[in-house]
């Protein structure tokens, strides 16, 4: 019976995926299972895997390297003196090919109160040791403030080297629509349109459970982990590889792409959040040298108004003086109305945002405006959703935008023509409209600059409206932007948050 219990323990230290091997006292080798056994046959040391040559030998004359021999040394001594019951650590271990990472333990062994010797055991950690090593390297990448173009492509370069996958396909979310858009992809032999769209159901299925899930191709397998934070969804990462992770390491591989995901959600929206911080801090500083600017035209303006106003008057009967005053007051007050825009852009009034409807703010609006739309005969289609949207809006300065918007679609619109002016709600509560006119198109190389300081594509135009209407817009939250191409006409489209 003893004999039986002896041969079931030896086989089950044998069948151990890890080398376990005991010492005495002084360092002489007392037991090792086979696994220690295969693993100096491994590396190197064949005068180590004949086991009756392997009892009795010395520990010391297996260490070659003098750190090593002090770090066993030193572990041994604690656990003899009682100052610890086991320990424990990490050390590297070349072989021809790769180099690989084992975790060593040490334990005494024990007759009563005295110690008798220690047992050894090491394990290859090299796949964890691996993963770490890139959730670190990818912290560190991602903790400073870089553009979302390079957080998309250090995540990709550390996703493949972590998880040894063919593909990695990473979307982010639409700023106006809220849907999934495939913003860096690499190692996916399709088109980017068809891979969006084959991979948004698990996009979307990712962002719904807020779990990483796995499904299998004909190539393959895909994991995709959902990315979000705490102002709402990112987006999502899809890793595609042709050879499915071992299963026992299937929940590690789980586990390393949601951690990387929410690290890549923290990188994105920190960009986003100092591109947003530039830019505001760009328009404080023209808007204060705009006001500058206005309030040192003001007077001048008002003089030069003043003495074409008399000089009409003393010269009456000239037709030629006339002409050229009616030329000059012209353009006074067109610089007049200039000088009004840019104190209204550089000293704006104090936002006051309280919870509200924007769609009843456009309906004020189109009231107020009726007559205009009549005098071009324009017949304006308007959509709204069913549900009233509940924002945070400052309702005067929010009628400003949509005023201009809407004198700009008015100008722009063929005589006779329609526009459309459609509302709707989306899936995050934010609530969205998009004004439509059929008129001619913006060129496509001036349509990034609309919303710059005195670029403006109307004759006799400021170029502050737009400016205006988006710094209002960015304070209440919002997005703005211009959609325009040739035969579908000029779009104004504006995104605004929902209340909490």
């Amino acid at each position: 019976m003893l004999r039986s219990a002896v041969t079931l323990e030896r086989q089950v230290l044998d069948a151990l995926p890890i080398t376990i091997y005991t010492v005495d006292l002084d360092g002489r080798i007392t037991f090792m299972n086979r696994s220690w056994l295969r693993f100096a046959q491994s590396n190197g040391a064949p005068q180590l895997c004949d086991e009756g040559a392997v009892i009795g030998a010395s520990l010391w004359d297996s260490i070659r390297d003098p750190a090593v021999r002090e770090q066993v040394e030193q572990a041994m001594a604690a656990l003899r003196e009682g100052r610890a019951t086991s320990l424990s650590w990490e050390f590297p271990c070349s072989s021809p090919t790769e180099e690989r990472i084992f975790l060593m333990q040490v334990s005494a062994l024990a007759d009563g109160p005295s110690i008798t010797g220690y047992a050894f055991s090491t394990v290859d950690i090299t796949p964890s040791h691996r993963s770490r090593e890139v959730l670190i390297d990818t912290g560190m990448v991602l903790a400073r403030t870089i553009s979302v173009d390079r957080v998309l492509h250090e995540v990709s370069r550390q996703l493949r080297r972590a998880m040894a996958c063919d593909g990695v396909a990473i979307a982010l979310a639409d700023d106006d629509s809220a849907a999934l858009r495939l913003a860096h992809h690499t190692g996916f032999a399709e088109p980017a349109d068809r891979l969006e769209q084959r991979l948004s159901a698990g996009w979307l299925e990712a962002l719904a459970t807020g779990q990483v899930i796995t499904a299998r191709t004909a190539d393959g397998i895909e994991i995709t982990a959902p990315m979000t934070s705490s102002e709402g969804i990112i987006g999502a990462v899809t890793l595609s590889a042709s050879v499915p992770p071992a299963p026992h390491r299937a929940e590690e591989t789980r586990r390393v792409l949601a951690t990387i995901a929410a690290e890549t959600a923290a990188a994105i929206e920190r960009a986003w959040l100092v591109r947003r911080v530039g830019h505001k801090r760009r328009l404080e500083a023209i808007g204060e040298v705009s006001a500058g600017v206005a309030h040192e035209l003001r007077n001048p303006l008002f003089g030069i108004s003043s003495a074409a106003q008399l000089l009409r008057f003393r010269v009456r009967d000239d037709p030629v003086v006339e002409k050229n005053v009616g030329r000059i007051l012209r353009e006074v007050e067109r610089l007049n109305s200039m000088v009004t825009a840019l104190l209204e852009f550089g000293r704006p009034n104090a936002i006051a945002l309280a919870p509200g409807d924007p769609d009843a703010v456009w309906d004020e609006v189109l009231e107020n405006q009726r007559g205009r739309l009549e005098s071009r005969a324009l017949v304006l289609h308007r959509q709204r959703p069913d549900t009233p949207a509940r924002c945070a809006i400052d309702p005067e300065q929010l009628a400003q935008v949509f005023i201009n918007l809407l004198v700009n679609a008015v100008d722009a619109a063929p005589e006779g023509s329609d526009l459309t002016l459609q509302s709707t709600l989306l899936p995050t509560g934010a609530w969205r409209c998009r004004l439509h006119n059929g008129g001619v198109a913006i060129p496509p190389d001036l349509l990034p600059r609309v919303f710059e300081m005195f670029f403006s594509t109307k004759t006799g135009g400021t170029g502050i409206g737009l400016a205006l209407c988006q710094r209002i817009i960015e304070e209440h939250g919002g997005t703005i932007t211009l959609e325009s191409a040739p035969e579908l006409g000029t779009a104004a489209v504006i995104v605004l948050p929902g209340a909490a």
